[in-house]
């Protein structure tokens, strides 16, 4: 019997491998000789480095960076198991939970740290990166980013601009004869399951704005400069990014990478399943489980269970779902090669006992899964 575990993590109690190695615990209580595959996934959120690393023998990178604010914070990467590609979340160097709520301006804030972390890798031999967007502090446009990487913004009188949303405002050229070389030999995908065109009623600043700290009137200015700012990057780079699905993700960055990095944004949960190899793991399989904490109808919108269960239904492999808490409307799964979906709570407990007992019961679960398959 050959199983192939593709969890995320449960928020809160375990992570992806973690809960990988709870699955396995209980399946060998009943097939101690199954063939049993590990793939820890994520969907591009929060989590996708170290399930990444995790499911390709990789290594975690800890390194110096430039926050929002322009201060010197410690913040991780990872480096898959191929040795050359970066997985990279704009959180860790630019992110939202970074900075005091009392100190958050996205007229301030740069995404400059995440270039730094870019530049980092590209140091280590990295060519290929996965970016997570979202959790940003920004609204820059990704602008930070590539400077960091030697693109330079000037004002009329061709001085550099400063860092900031803010200051898009007086952006009259971009000069990117100084960009790195080493970007044009690299490609670059970015997880992003949001579909905000850069500027106008769903962009990047009037639909996350004020979450990051603008009043209304800041929305309105980084509207307009965000307006400028593709307008620049239209004349000047002769792309146009703006309208892109997803540029407007994590403050622009998604318009920055598709018009100076030349990458593509792509659904999370499908750069993971490419990343570790997953239709290659589904030869001969004849059950996938997968989970996370809540599975309900918001499932189906493109989080980790519904992707795994998407891939494996084109193999033809049953899918089985193990969830924290089984919400209103998991029906909505079942066209989609979800088999069942099962609460890995047998009874009544609260939410705090629950997350602390998480990996017995997620092994219990697993346990009563294959038990029946087994009958």
């Amino acid at each position: 019997m050959k199983i192939v575990l593709a969890p995320d993590s449960y928020k809160g109690s375990l992570s992806a491998i973690e809960a990988c190695e709870a699955m396995e615990v209980g399946i060998r209580r009943v097939v101690p000789d199954a063939e049993i595959s590990r793939n820890p996934m994520a969907d591009g959120g929060e989590g996708s480095v170290q399930s990444l690393v995790d499911a390709t023998g990789g290594s975690m990178i800890r390194t110096t960076a430039t926050n929002p604010l322009g201060q010197p914070v410690n913040a991780n990467y990872g480096i898959l198991g191929d040795q050359e590609t970066a997985v990279i979340e704009v959180a860790e160097a630019s992110g939202l939970t970074l900075i005091p709520a009392a100190q958050r301006n996205p007229q301030l804030a740069t995404s400059y740290g995440t270039g730094e972390l870019i530049v980092d890798a590209l140091n280590r031999g990295c060519r290929k990166f996965i970016l997570c967007l979202g959790g940003s502090a920004t609204n820059d446009g990704g602008a930070g980013m590539v400077q960091a990487l030697g693109v330079r913004f000037l004002d009329d009188k061709g001085d550099p601009l400063p860092f900031g949303g803010g200051a898009l405002e007086r952006l009259h050229r971009i000069d990117v004869s100084g960009l790195d070389p080493r970007v044009r030999l690299c490609s670059f995908t970015a997880a992003c399951d949001v579909d905000n065109p850069l500027t106008g009623p769903n962009g990047a600043s009037r639909v996350y704005g004020p979450q990051k700290g603008a009043t209304p009137d800041m929305v309105a200015a980084l509207d307009r400069n965000l307006e400028r700012f593709a307008a620049c990057i239209e004349r000047d780079l002769g792309r146009s990014a703006a309208e892109v699905p997803g540029a407007g993700a994590a403050g622009g960055i998604g318009a920055a990478i598709v018009a100076f990095l030349g990458g593509e944004l792509k659904k999370g949960v499908e750069i993971v399943l490419e990343a570790t190899g997953f239709d290659h793991k589904l030869s001969g399989a004849d059950l996938v489980i997968t989970g996370e904490g809540q599975v309900d109808f918001q499932t189906a919108m493109g989080k980790t269970p519904y992707g795994v269960a998407k891939a494996a239904q084109k193999h033809g492999v049953p899918v089985v779902i193990i969830a924290g808490s089984v919400g209103h409307g998991v029906e909505t799964l079942y066209p989609h090669g979800v088999a069942s979906v099962f609460s890995m709570v047998s009874g009544p407990i609260s939410l705090e006992d629950a997350m602390k007992d998480a990996r017995r019961l997620l092994a219990d679960s697993a346990e009563r899964i294959v038990r029946l398959l087994v009958i």
